[in-house]
């Protein structure tokens, strides 16, 4: 029989696992990235933010030399948004994105570049970045000169990177560090980052990656990973097939929270079974992965009335103040909105 549940032990439990409780193992960012499945990093000082808020004595420092010991990969990945990640899970998770081979669609290759283009764009990237670091102008005129297709120019040259993200996601392209100007630099993770083993294949990387998720966002269902993975890309049967592997496995097991079947990781059951109590009111920074790990639709986090407050125009993700497990208002600055109305809430601010 599952093991019940009730939404409130659940939202409470996923706080400490998301270390909003800031135990001295967060004082390393690579604990809070790898605890979170990855922070997401559009913005580096929102990414700063995210560790910080985690720690009892907040350092941005740290991150920084966290990066440029190349303990930490930043990648295209989860939403196709840039994020810090743990070398091995930033690995599976490529390789499930990669799995979906969303640039082979007819609307991609109508809106940027066809398959043959990309092959070019793969092959030059390849030769251009083998123990190199290239800013964007550097590569771009790097696979320019060797395909000699200039019409190429333009696509590598988009702040948004979308023809460089399929490169991403095969496991052939990183971030590298920020160069003495400050622009964006990337690199092969094969000759850039220690022991890096290439992606593994997509079952193999399932069960890596779901478990990652599950141990921060659980319970959870299929759906809920796969919408954060991959906007709900991935391919059903396969995404069904991991998740039976694991459960066959005992990896993974059903529970039940107030009537839906949902996945938690077996190793967890043990801490929902026992729930202790956090009490604590965190603000968190815009992009925090409180919010984006379950999504904006999930209305046990975030209340339908108050969506549009959170996720607002050009996905931006607003700063929110977060108690229980729920988001309970959003802050800007000095100006913090509590919806409930609950003034021990805004006491516990700190």
């Amino acid at each position: 029989m599952a093991m019940s549940l009730t939404w409130d032990d659940v939202l409470v439990w996923r706080c400490r696992q998301q270390l909003l409780h800031r135990p001295a193992e967060a004082a390393d960012p690579l604990v809070v990235v790898e605890a979170l499945a990855g922070v997401q990093a559009q913005v580096t000082s929102y990414a700063e933010q995210a560790v910080a808020v985690r720690q009892a004595e907040p350092d941005p420092a740290r991150v920084r030399d966290a990066i440029a010991q190349r303990r930490l990969v930043k990648t295209w990945a989860a939403r196709g948004t840039l994020h810090l990640l743990e070398p091995a899970q930033a690995a599976a998770q490529l390789a499930l994105i990669g799995a979906a081979r969303t640039w082979e669609t007819a609307s991609w290759q109508k809106t940027f570049v066809t398959l043959a283009q990309l092959e070019r764009i793969a092959a030059a990237a390849y030769e251009a970045l083998d123990n190199r670091v290239l800013t964007r102008d550097q590569l771009t005129e790097a696979i320019v000169g060797h395909s000699g297709d200039e019409t190429l120019r333009e696509h590598l040259g988009s702040g948004w990177g979308a023809v460089l993200k399929p490169l991403a996601w095969q496991g052939l392209l990183v971030y590298g560090p920020s160069d003495d100007e400050r622009r964006v630099t990337f690199t092969r993770p094969d000759t850039y980052v220690p022991g890096w083993r290439g992606l593994p294949e997509p079952a193999e990387a399932a069960r890596v990656a779901i478990p990652a998720y599950l141990r921060a966002f659980g319970p959870a269902p299929a759906a809920a990973f796969d919408q954060w993975l991959l906007r709900g890309a991935s391919k059903k049967a396969a995404l069904r097939q991991w998740f039976a592997d694991l459960l066959a496995d005992g990896v993974i097991a059903e529970v039940d929270v107030e009537g839906e079947r949902l996945y938690a990781r077996t190793a967890d059951l043990e801490s929902l079974g026992a729930v202790e109590d956090f009490d604590e009111v965190r603000l968190l920074p815009a992009f925090d992965q409180f919010v984006l790990g379950p999504g904006t639709a999930d209305t046990r986090v975030v209340p339908k009335e108050h969506r549009a407050q959170v996720s607002r125009a050009a996905g931006w993700i607003s700063p929110v103040v977060a108690h229980r497990g729920r988001v309970v208002g959003v802050w800007d600055g000095d100006d913090v909105t509590i919806w409930s109305g609950d003034e021990r809430i805004r006491a516990k601010i700190t």
